[in-house]
């Protein structure tokens, strides 16, 4: 999206006048200055957390770890949930919305995968050290800085060190987590290491398991007497591979496993034959046609399978594993334009990004005013086990970001009012 409409200014005057206030108050810019000079005990606690292992289901540990931190710095009301999200809230007067701070605790590598951390003059290298470690530690660093500082917000803050974020979790940890605590005010979710980037927008996906049907036999002995099932996937993905999709709004597809015989059956044909489908988009009109589209691909690759012997019919079944719904904030929501703001008083030049899969897209797609920060350069390195890596320095500013959005929305008891009732 075009930033034009930020640069001309045209924004809420009580936006600006909230985070006016916000920083000129001696205990936010305390708890500013607490953050800064707390970054090499928060990079301390990110090493502690990078090596305990998190794959996607197995988050157990890490939220063990998570909760054992939040008590010792005195929230009142620290449990894990029916699903392992840690969770921990810092009271407000009960004047104030509550507002949700969420980091996902699950990375994308394998339980075996080695975990040894390497620092050098610019980088901390570990899988994981990025995506999503550093939000754990920036909440953590953040209640300390609202303890140092003494700020009493009106609404609750909460907390979440969510599970489920990653691949198949498919935002498991924020749907129950929503579904369980409806009356949220709003998101502020964390996601890797920067600030600039804004989501504020939700990309919806499904991913499906599709797995096609037939009789099976000897690769010699049946061959033309029965049609191949692995032939037909291979036919739907030919099909999918060309299947043309708008780059705006952006509109993605991806056959990511395919999955058929072994190898003591090597001289078979496969009764079954399996593959994976991700699609995605930031409208939701748009993907609920590329999902037609694709199911008739899936159509087609069976009749034309079963045409090319005329001896069995080979059928296709269907499995949604990943569905969420696109949605979208407005671009001038309250909460958009105080992490724009927010982000140029930290000195950094925001960007809309145009949608993104995050745990902010689930509570938009139930109407709760979400963002996510992030710095948009840093999926170059994450998700990349050889890669992956943490820059040291300066990356104080994202815990101070979500920590000016949690104060603009929840309002600071006899200071400020919530953003969110300009909405």
């Amino acid at each position: 999206m075009s930033t034009s409409i930020y640069e001309n200014q045209h924004m809420r005057p009580i936006v600006r006048e909230v985070l006016a206030t916000l920083t000129s108050l001696p205990q936010v810019r305390n708890a500013l200055n607490f953050l800064k000079e707390d970054h090499e005990n928060s990079i301390a606690q990110q090493l502690e957390l990078v090596v305990i292992p998190a794959p996607t289901f197995h988050e157990e540990k890490r939220a063990v770890y998570m909760t054992e931190q939040m008590k010792a710095l005195g929230l009142p009301d620290v449990h894990i949930d029916d699903v392992g999200n840690a969770i921990g809230i810092r009271k407000g007067t009960g004047n104030g919305p509550t507002i949700v701070i969420d980091g996902h605790m699950d990375t994308v590598y394998p339980m075996e995968t080695p975990l040894v951390p390497r620092r050098d003059d610019q980088f901390i290298y570990c899988p994981g050290i990025t995506d999503n470690t550093r939000a754990c530690a920036a909440m953590l660093t953040m209640i300390r800085a609202l303890n140092e500082a003494n700020i009493q917000t009106e609404g609750d803050l909460v907390f979440l060190a969510s599970v489920q974020e990653e691949g198949m979790g498919g935002f498991g940890g924020m749907k129950h987590f929503i579904a369980e605590q409806p009356q949220v005010g709003a998101c502020i979710c964390m996601d890797g290491y920067g600030i600039g980037g804004i989501v504020y927008q939700a990309t919806g996906f499904k991913t499906i398991e599709v797995t096609f049907h037939g009789i099976g036999g000897h690769a010699y002995g049946a061959f033309g007497e029965i049609a191949n099932p692995l032939h037909a996937a291979a036919r739907a993905v030919a099909k999918i591979a060309d299947l043309p999709v708008p780059s705006d709004p952006r509109t993605t597809y991806c056959v990511s496993n395919f999955h058929a015989g072994n190898d003591a059956a090597v001289h078979a044909i496969v009764p079954e034959a399996t593959i994976k489908i991700n699609y995605r988009s930031n409208d939701q009109q748009l993907l609920d046609a590329l999902d037609r589209e694709i199911h008739c691909c899936l159509e087609e690759a069976c009749q034309e399978e079963t045409a090319r012997w005329n001896a069995d019919t080979i059928t296709f079944t269907t499995k949604i594993l990943c569905d969420v719904p696109a949605g979208s904030l407005d671009p001038h929501h309250p909460l958009v334009e105080i992490t724009w703001l927010a982000t140029e008083y930290l000195g950094q030049k925001p960007r809309l990004l145009q949608g993104g899969p995050t745990n902010a897209s689930i509570p938009i797609g139930k109407s709760i005013p979400a963002v996510c920060i992030r710095d948009s350069w840093t999926d170059a390195f994450c998700h990349n086990a050889a890669m992956e890596r943490f820059p040291v320095d300066d990356t104080w500013e994202m815990p101070q970001l979500a920590l000016l959005l949690a104060l603009a929305s929840a309002g600071v008891t006899h200071k400020t009012k919530s953003i969110l009732k300009e909405a």
